[in-house]
């Protein structure tokens, strides 16, 4: 099928699953975690085959890549959890009287068809067409092409196991070629939401390609911030946490800042911790000047993303010059302080332009599943719909239902009839 056929009955299917009710969208859940299991060795024989075929790969990549036994487990128990999340289609929002006899409701609902554009990462395939079916939307999907195969099995256990308990099997398509996400972008008469997964210049090239509202998944620059009255011991086992728990994640810290009269004390301290867990320093001049043994930090440093284990530090005069770097060179994701000073926190939390800012935790719990919204289909930096991790209610928008009993406007333009706006949704 082309791609406009696919997108087009994606959209086909979108309307009946909008209208399904959460025990039919939670049965399609349990299937797929049921089917996922069942058919195991053919997804861990694909999954083989994309690793034999992936060549000269970083560590990092090669551990998205991989789906076995651990990766599997842990998407059916994220399939199970998500099921027993609430419903988040229907939920009236806003209740409102606009005269008597006439009744305005705001209502959540699905988005329609969404398109997304992710890395060759095959557990996030079964994340996403998951969120996606809990909030009633149909999905195109593109991952990267290293997961060929895996996506492959995948997508089509997740349309079966839904196809088997009535749910309309065309709401989720996978898209393999380049080709295919050109065509995509171009379709805004059966997609209604792009959201892609990427560097900057990839989420850029898309923003530019297309008239279709994007959800920007920026890069992951994110920085952690040691106050100058930060616990040494806090500040080392955040920084530890934060560097090295998934160096290839876009909530890894990939600078830290310390405040000039606090690196004496923090510096050796910190240092020794991130060393010891192997990452690689590289520090300003100041910082070089407490602890020598590190290689200098450059200007480029500062706006890289490593997805690896490597950081950079610097030391500044104050929390406002951090704030000012943070805005500067940071890709507005996750950024936090350690600090025991509430109002420097405070001010920390208000000043740095980022869709998640953490106060004395790591970065790393910029997620989805951690924030309690079953999961994510990525971590948006946009200011508009959505911002921070993207799950169920990042998925769904709203509509405005009225309810009359023949009223028209005619009486309201002549002053026959009054609004009184009453809010009744207590």
């Amino acid at each position: 099928m082309s791609t406009i056929d696919l997108a087009r009955a994606a959209k086909t299917a979108s309307i009946p699953l909008s209208d399904t009710t959460l025990e039919q969208r939670n049965c399609g859940l349990l299937a797929m975690a049921e089917a996922l299991v069942a058919r195991k060795a053919e997804i861990l024989s694909a999954n083989e085959t994309d690793m034999a075929n992936a060549g000269e790969l970083s560590e990092a990549l090669r551990s998205r890549l991989g789906f076995g036994d651990k990766k599997l487990a842990d998407v059916v128990a994220g399939l199970k959890a998500l099921a027993g999340l609430p419903d988040p289609l229907g939920r009236v929002m806003t209740r409102t009287e606009l005269a008597e006899g006439l009744q305005l409701r705001r209502v959540s609902c699905p988005i329609g068809v969404i398109g997304i554009i992710f890395e060759a990462r095959p557990d996030a395939l079964v994340q996403i067409s998951s969120l996606c079916l809990k909030s009633g939307n149909a999905v195109l999907l593109k991952g990267g092409s290293e997961a060929l195969h895996t996506n492959r099995i995948l997508a089509e256990v997740i349309r079966d196991a839904t196809v088997s308990v009535g749910l309309p099997g065309d709401w989720i398509q996978l898209l393999e070629t380049r080709e295919e996400v050109n065509g995509m972008l171009q379709l805004n008469e059966f997609i209604d939401l792009i959201v892609p997964r990427g560097s900057n210049s990839f989420v850029k090239y898309i923003m530019e390609h297309t008239t279709i509202p994007v959800l920007g998944h920026s890069a992951g620059i994110c920085h952690l911030y040691l106050d100058v009255q930060a616990d040494p011991v806090m500040a080392a086992t955040i920084a530890v946490d934060a560097k090295t728990q998934a160096p290839a994640t876009c909530n890894t810290i990939e600078t830290m800042l310390v405040h000039k009269d606090a690196a004496p004390a923090l510096l050796p301290v910190v240092c020794q911790a991130l060393k010891n867990a192997g990452v690689e320093l590289r520090g300003d001049e100041a910082t070089r000047a407490i602890v020598p043994d590190m290689k200098p930090a450059t200007e480029e440093d500062w706006s890289t993303e490593y997805l690896s284990l490597v950081l950079s530090i610097k030391v500044v005069a104050d929390i406002q010059e951090a704030i000012d770097h943070i805005n500067r060179f940071g890709s507005h994701h996750t950024d936090a302080i350690v600090t025991r000073d509430a109002a420097a926190a405070a001010l920390f939390q208000k000043r740095v332009d980022s869709a998640d800012v953490f106060w004395n935790a790591s970065t790393r719990f910029a997620d989805g599943f951690r924030f309690g919204l079953g999961a994510e289909v990525g971590i948006s930096t946009s200011k508009i719909h959505s911002r921070g991790p993207v799950g169920l209610e990042g998925l769904t928008i709203y509509k405005w239902l009225l309810e009359g009993q023949g009223d028209t406007v005619a009486p309201f333009a002549k002053g026959e009839r009054k609004f009184s706006h009453k809010n009744t949704s207590r």
